[in-house]
């Protein structure tokens, strides 16, 4: 059984919930730069910059696999410097407002969630690129690195938060998915012995049905009469046809297979495809076809025969009497494809 373990299913990453989190963080993001543009020298590098975060965020979400795969947390690393980058080239020196630079706690929350998403190397450094971009800017502007360092250093705290948390959530998801899959493999035993158990049921039920009446007729007497002996040869092909060609018991054929042999004719009915189903219109167009034909034959000896999967050939019919010697292969629509006389 393949094992598919996401930490998104963890902590809700595919929910709807979690998409409305990325809407609000969008919306908060888009009002940030909307409300910081005193002083801007334009207003297309900041929404720039809400792009980057929101694409970010929704690439977080919507890449499957854990941890992370190489090609999305390359791109996220990215978003921090990309994001600052943007509004810096744009912000007054000095900035009017400290809100101005919000692309940094934007980014964080990015790098936040790669940590819990198995990428904590990764996010450390696209936090490092954002705080050395963020101490270029103070640099070039004759701001002073001290400045630069002074609000942009402040985010290693969520992001050293955020690696304490991921080393204890993800070793503790694993021991969730493997308990899940431990709990998965129970239900299916328990669901295998279940059926196993009705279909003894159902068996020894049919059996008691058909068989009692005419065991304690053998057992009270007198000698069973024609039509009796036939109705116990008739049951007991009945009983064999449930054993050997599972797959057709109980359908339209298995009633033209009684008529048949009740006319004389010996029938033997194989199924070989084991345990795989058949699908249900495909059996029902083959078992009438088949059905038909049986109800055409009055002598001889017919076999029915459901073939393995994965032959070009579903299922054929051998009908051998005095004369001649007839065969019918069905294709996998479960209709005649070829009649043969040998």
């Amino acid at each position: 059984m393949t094992q598919i373990q996401d930490v998104r299913d963890l902590i809700g990453m595919r929910s709807r919930a979690a998409y409305s989190v990325v809407a609000l963080y969008a919306v908060t993001c888009l009002v940030s730069a909307l409300a910081t543009m005193e002083g801007m020298t334009s207003v297309w590098p900041p929404l720039g910059s809400v792009a980057v975060c929101v694409g970010g965020a929704l690439i977080l979400l919507a890449s499957p696999g854990d941890p992370l795969p190489l090609r999305p947390s390359l791109a996220l690393i990215l978003v921090g410097p990309v994001s600052c980058g943007l509004v810096y080239s744009v912000m007054p020196v000095p900035a009017s407002s400290s809100l101005q630079t919000w692309p940094l706690g934007a980014s964080v929350a990015i790098y936040t969630f790669m940590c819990v998403r198995g990428r904590t190397l990764f996010a450390w450094v696209g936090l490092t690129l954002t705080i050395g971009s963020s101490l270029f800017w103070a640099v070039v502007t004759g701001q002073g690195i001290a400045y630069g360092l002074s609000f942009s250093g402040i985010n290693v705290a969520p992001l050293l938060m955020a690696t304490f948390f991921a080393f204890t959530i993800r070793p503790l998801g694993r021991s969730i998915f493997e308990l899940r899959i431990q709990s998965t493999l129970r239900i299916s035993s328990a669901a295998a012995a279940s059926a196993v158990l009705e279909e003894r049921d159902a068996q020894l039920e049919r059996l008691d049905e058909q068989a009692r009446p005419l065991l304690g007729r053998i057992v009270d007497g007198p000698d069973l009469n024609a039509d009796e002996l036939l109705a116990c040869e008739l049951l007991e092909a009945d009983l064999r046809d449930s054993l050997r060609a599972r797959g057709l018991a109980g359908s339209q054929l298995s009633q033209a297979a009684r008529s048949a042999r009740s006319r004389g004719v010996q029938v033997v009915m194989l199924d070989d495809r084991g345990e795989v189903p058949l699908d249900a219109p495909i059996l029902t167009e083959l078992t009438a076809s088949a059905a038909a034909q049986l109800d055409s034959i009055d002598s001889g000896t017919v076999t029915v025969r459901m073939l393995p999967p994965g032959r070009s050939t579903l299922a054929t019919i051998l009908h051998n009497d005095s004369d001649d010697t007839h065969r019918f292969e069905y294709g996998p629509d479960g209709t005649i494809v070829e009649h043969s006389q040998v």
